[in-house]
């Protein structure tokens, strides 16, 4: 039999894109195992098994365990594993990237470092958020009282649609009662588009810390991409689920945002928004993302060829 240490290296040919994958899954009370290059969820009803290489983020309720066999098969094929607790308590952990090339990484460092590409971003994002407006000459504090209003605008207009009383955004860190069914619901959708960001920022090999709006977190990249959705997707469907009952507003929340995301196929769309604001239009269509290839930085912004001796004495190169 082959153990998992003599297993051959997966490749991005080998594993489900990002896009295609499932949104996320949640489970809770039960013992994650791995069954080959699957992963089994078994609690007192019986077995489960969950291709691992079809997750994107795979949420950990209150009462799992999960084996390290089954850690290694999950970050064998790039999916994010977060554990979150009953009051909103999330310790995150994730997998390696599917994609071998650093083109994307190579692109957001470059477009971070410079201030006026980054703020350029920061625009291109609040773009894609409120098409409707051109943020093209706005300040960085413009942008954030913009973006504010906006937002404000969103809560008064859902709680308008669906009859939702609103009396503005409240959620205490760490205690998910505190707020109302409504504001329980958003915070239950915010945590899951969190980590469905993770999952596919991950994934294409970003750094989820070099953020464009937010700045100073592990995570700023993370909240930058997540925000895109949230009055498109997340405010809405956090309204509709309060405005249907009170009870169980977290465990619908996710049911309801996991059939969304599914449906609007967000993930594609995730992968494309961030392609689109990292590359030159000319490459955003193909980063080399199945490329397994390690060059070496030379002068003039020349990439040679690694494995090879470029030293002076013999006046030519020998390989290594």
């Amino acid at each position: 039999m082959t153990t998992v240490g003599k297993r051959p290296a997966l490749t991005p040919r080998h594993l489900t894109r990002t896009a295609e994958r499932l949104s996320f899954i949640y489970l809770e009370r039960c013992t994650v195992h791995r069954d080959a290059n699957a992963i089994t969820a078994e609690d007192a009803d019986g077995t489960t098994h969950i291709p691992s290489a079809t997750i994107g983020t795979l949420l950990l309720g209150p009462g799992t365990r999960i084996t390290h066999q089954a850690m290694s098969v999950l970050g064998e094929t790039g999916a994010c594993v977060i554990w979150v607790g009953e009051h909103g308590v999330r310790y995150y952990a994730g997998g390696r990237a599917l994609s071998r090339s650093a083109a994307l990484l190579e692109a957001q460092a470059t477009q971070w470092a410079n201030v006026r590409s980054r703020i350029a971003v920061a625009r291109a994002m609040y773009r894609l958020r409120f098409p409707d407006e051109d943020p093209a000459r706005l300040t960085r504090h413009e942008l954030l009282g913009r973006e504010g209003t906006r937002v404000r605008d969103c809560y008064r207009a859902q709680a308008a649609r669906t009859g939702v009383p609103w009396n503005g955004r409240k959620y205490t860190p760490g205690d998910f009662t505190s707020g109302d069914p409504v504001n329980q619901a958003i915070t239950a959708a915010a945590q899951c588009m969190y980590g469905v960001a993770h999952a596919v920022v991950a994934s294409l090999g970003c750094s989820p810390g070099l953020g464009f709006v937010h700045s100073g977190h592990e995570l700023s990249f993370v909240l930058d991409i997540a925000d895109l959705y949230k009055t498109d997707i997340g405010i809405p469907l956090a309204f509709d689920v309060a405005a249907e009952a009170e009870e169980d507003v977290g465990s619908r929340t996710r049911r309801a945002l996991r059939d969304r995301i599914n449906e609007t196929r967000l993930l594609d769309r995730c992968v494309r928004d961030i392609k689109g604001l990292l590359l030159p239009d000319d490459r955003s269509s193909d980063p080399g993302e199945d490329m397994d290839r390690v060059t070496l930085q030379s002068d003039r912004g020349l990439n040679v060829a690694a494995g090879v001796n470029y030293g002076t004495d013999e006046q030519e190169a020998a390989i290594w």
